[in-house]
């Protein structure tokens, strides 16, 4: 059972408020998913999840199907179920296959040497409180990912950690 109640826009504490809209006009659904609705509880904690996903949206270089790739391969880290599903679907949105996101899934290859390179160092980041193997940094150094790239690949890695984090200390119920 979920630690904290699904606000909706109108019942969200007053500086949730506004967040929590912008988010429900962006949503499929015209709603707010359930993360959304038990994050609002805090405006800050909202207001520092939104701040992510605005600056990493703002920000990045990396193209969606790879900062999905890169979500999703986070959340298998995190362990978080719910959190996998929404990655998966939105990578799947983004041009992964089936196959393919199952392998992001288990940290197997999806037949992309250069992407596989990438997840592995979130993967391995994710798991292990921020720290990256020099083999494993090289690695994806030699596949052709950049510095600024490798850096800007720790903001999905934050953004996907302090979702499912939130979900497993929320104890969220899932709605995707």
């Amino acid at each position: 059972m979920s630690r904290f109640p699904n606000h909706t826009v109108e019942d969200a504490p007053e500086g949730s408020r506004p967040i929590l809209q912008k988010i429900a006009q962006a949503s499929p659904t015209g709603r707010p998913l359930n993360v959304h609705a038990q994050m609002a509880h805090s405006p800050a904690v909202l207001a520092a999840y939104a701040s992510l996903r605005a600056i990493t949206a703002e920000h990045g270089t990396l193209d969606l199907k790879v900062s999905w790739a890169l979500n999703l391969a986070t959340a298998a880290a995190v362990g978080n179920r719910y959190m996998i599903g929404i990655a998966s679907r939105f990578a799947a949105l983004n041009g992964w296959g089936e196959s393919q996101i199952a392998a992001l899934r288990s940290g197997t290859t999806t037949g992309n040497a250069k992407i596989d390179a990438l997840t592995r160092v979130v993967t391995e980041a994710a798991a292990s409180a921020g720290s990256v193997t020099d083999v494993t940094w090289k690695a994806a150094q030699q596949a052709g990912w950049s510095d600024a790239q490798l850096a800007e690949a720790f903001a999905y890695i934050g953004l996907t950690v302090f979702t499912g984090y939130f979900l497993n200390y929320a104890q969220t119920d899932a709605d995707v």
